[in-house]
């Protein structure tokens, strides 16, 4: 059964489940938390969405006056960013804590998008609009109210940017006008999952990022990018067999994939070491 060894079957079907949803249907506080399970299986959930109410009621308790935008902003940047201490993590930026959500809200240290989340997830409970925007390579949220918008990067403790900023930030040429739109909360989860995978790759800890990927297959089973780096994690297991396996479902889907010719070579060469073996 994919994923069993790595969390209980309980988090791996909700997790599953809540992927399954529209995206708007999904909570994003408990889905962050859920995910955090995947680290720390005896998590507390309700006790994390806790916090986070806590913390909008604090919000709530020093504004003056919600239903403006500017004294919005200024009053939750002073709380979240000042008194709680909330930054981005540059000195160990790939450590897997930074990807669940218990552990930046206790270290007050993350990544953009999970301070990106406790920015939206307070902003939420406030009836405040604020949209994740997932920038190539960072991830920024937007406010939005009658009267104005404005792009807020969490990571550099809540500075408020222009789309010229958010080109730097995404360190491409021209920022193209899809780059700046809303991504919705199925996109957010899965952005998550994928980061909590690429830092096992980084660690050099292939096992658990073989049952990220597990995970992100059960949700989409026809993503080829995942059976690819499935069948890479599974190489640097010494797993030949089920790496070739992999990599031949990936050519499967993506039958025109670009790096074709070098799978079907990764391909042969497996098969030679696994009948060598024979």
């Amino acid at each position: 059964m994919l994923f069993s060894a790595f969390v209980g079957d309980s988090n791996r079907a909700a997790l599953v489940e809540l992927l399954g949803r529209r995206p708007s249907s999904i909570e994003l506080d408990r889905a962050a938390l859920e995910i955090a399970k995947i680290g720390f299986p005896e998590l507390d959930i309700d006790f994390w969405v806790a916090e986070l109410d806590r913390h909008a009621f604090t919000i709530a308790d020093r504004a003056w006056d919600l239903s403006d935008g500017p004294h919005f902003i200024e009053t939750t940047n002073r709380y979240l960013f000042g008194e709680l201490g909330l930054r981005g993590n540059d000195e160990n930026y790939y450590h897997a804590d930074n990807s669940f959500l218990n552990r930046v809200l206790e270290t007050g240290l993350g990544i953009p998008i999970t301070l990106s989340l406790v920015y939206m997830e307070i902003a939420k409970r406030l009836v405040k609009t604020v949209h994740g925007i997932g920038l190539p390579g960072h991830f920024i949220v937007r406010f939005d109210d009658q009267n104005q918008s404005k792009y807020i990067d969490v990571y550099n403790g809540g500075m408020v940017v222009d789309e010229d900023d958010c080109r730097r930030l995404a360190r491409v040429e021209t920022l193209e006008p899809h780059m700046l739109a809303p991504v919705d909360r199925r996109t957010i989860v899965m952005r998550m999952i994928n980061n909590l995978r690429q830092v096992y790759f980084s660690q050099g800890e292939p096992a658990k990022a073989l049952k990220v990927l597990d995970l992100l297959l059960e949700a989409d089973p026809l993503s080829a990018d995942e059976h690819k780096q499935r069948g890479v994690a599974l190489l640097h297991l010494n797993r030949m067999a089920e790496s070739a396996a992999a990599f031949r479902r990936y050519l499967e889907i993506f039958p025109k994939a670009p790096d074709r010719d070098q799978i079907q070579a990764q391909i042969k060469s497996l098969a030679y070491w696994v009948a060598s073996r024979n």
